[in-house]
């Protein structure tokens, strides 16, 4: 085998070994990409939820006042 060869020997592994580096790079970024938006999302998600939680409890309460003062027979003034 001539000197070229076992360089071509040699380097072949080590161009093969990068291009896999870097594709498992590629992966690695993009998960972590999706796992930042879906975390992002969620916290999103969980703060509006809340933010209606608190505007259907307070309609709630207002419904449950408007019905006692029914019950009671009160006018609603």
């Amino acid at each position: 085998m001539s000197a070229s060869q076992q360089a071509n020997a040699i380097q072949k592994p080590i161009q093969q070994d990068w291009a896999n580096r870097e594709y498992v790079e590629v992966i690695t970024c993009s998960i972590k990409k999706i796992s930042d938006f879906l975390n992002s999302f969620d916290t999103s998600c969980r703060s509006r939820l809340a933010t209606l939680n608190e505007k259907l409890t307070q309609l709630e309460r207002r419904v449950e006042y408007i019905e006692a003062r029914i019950v009671k027979g009160q006018t609603l003034d």
